[in-house]
């Protein structure tokens, strides 16, 4: 794929170097493996904690101190976060390039688009470096990342419209994720011609469950995001875990956690076929 001069044509000449490097696609593809992992745990302890045979909802901190209780917990820790930090960087080259869309204009779908990779490789980051800390055994960090970060947004000018931004923004991206696994959007990244027809009908149910499920959890984090911010209330903010604690608190919740769960674990395997048959744009580096 070629890419044409740009406004930020000095900011993006090394990065399109990193990104034309034959290791940046293996390190895109092992991170969609370690995303894969990674829900996997989440999905797999909120189903056994839905249906009453251990478990707890967690979130992806919580996944990682799974990994590294393990036997041969801090090797295979290592190996998921080499994959996190591909994907972040992967992420990052999204950002400044977005080599899916290299001849759209800049106009405010990109733009939301763009601002929703960074979010993502920044998230990435720290969940990679939460991952470090722990093979280190220095404990990852705090615990309520979101709370402690929407106290800080709080307590700045406009903090309160920030945080209630954000906070429609998640119900914004949870009813896209709804939509994209309605309308089946996610295909045209796959190389379905690489597959069988019936791996590639089961890629998709997978695709349709696993994106909605996270669409599901997303809206529910950005309720309690805009509630914090109507509040005024840190406290009321919740992250991955406790927003799938808070489902189950819901009328039939165990049903809908478990649901919920089993959609995390279909987002995991999808996840994995996205590591091996995602479609992922060549860039070409010139000089």
């Amino acid at each position: 794929m070629t890419r044409h001069n740009s406004p930020n044509g000095n900011l993006e000449k090394p990065i399109q170097q990193a990104a034309s490097h034959p290791w940046m696609e293996k390190l895109a593809r092992l991170g969609y493996a370690a995303r894969g992992v990674v829900y996997f745990i989440i999905g797999l302890l909120a189903a056994q904690a839905a249906f009453g045979v251990g478990g707890k909802t967690t979130d992806s901190k919580g996944a990682l101190q799974t990994i590294v209780t393990q036997p041969f917990g801090k090797f295979l820790l290592s190996l998921v976060t080499v994959g996190l930090i591909g994907y972040a960087l992967w992420r990052t080259v999204e950002t400044f390039l977005d080599p899916e869309h290299p001849h759209q204009h800049r106009g405010a779908k990109q733009i939301a688009r763009r601002l929703g990779y960074a979010i993502s490789a920044l998230s990435y980051f720290v969940l990679a470096a939460t991952a470090i800390k722990l093979i280190l055994g220095s404990g990852g960090g705090s615990n309520n990342l979101t709370q402690d970060w929407t106290a800080r947004f709080l307590s700045q000018p406009f903090g309160q419209w920030l945080v209630g931004s954000a906070g429609m923004l998640v119900i914004g991206l949870g009813f896209y994720e709804l939509y994209k696994a309605y309308k089946g959007k996610f295909r045209k990244h796959l190389q379905l011609s690489m597959i069988s027809p019936q791996q590639r009908t089961w890629a998709i149910i997978l695709g349709r469950i696993g994106i909605a499920a996270r669409g599901i959890v997303f809206a529910t984090i950005g309720v309690f995001l805009t509630q914090a911010a109507l509040t005024f209330d840190p406290n009321r903010a919740k992250g991955l875990g406790e927003a799938l604690a808070a489902l189950a608190q819901q009328p039939f919740g165990r049903w809908i956690l478990g649901g919920v769960a089993l959609g995390l674990i279909a987002y995991s395997i999808y996840s994995l076929i996205e590591a091996r048959y995602r479609q992922l744009p060549k860039i070409n580096n010139h000089r």
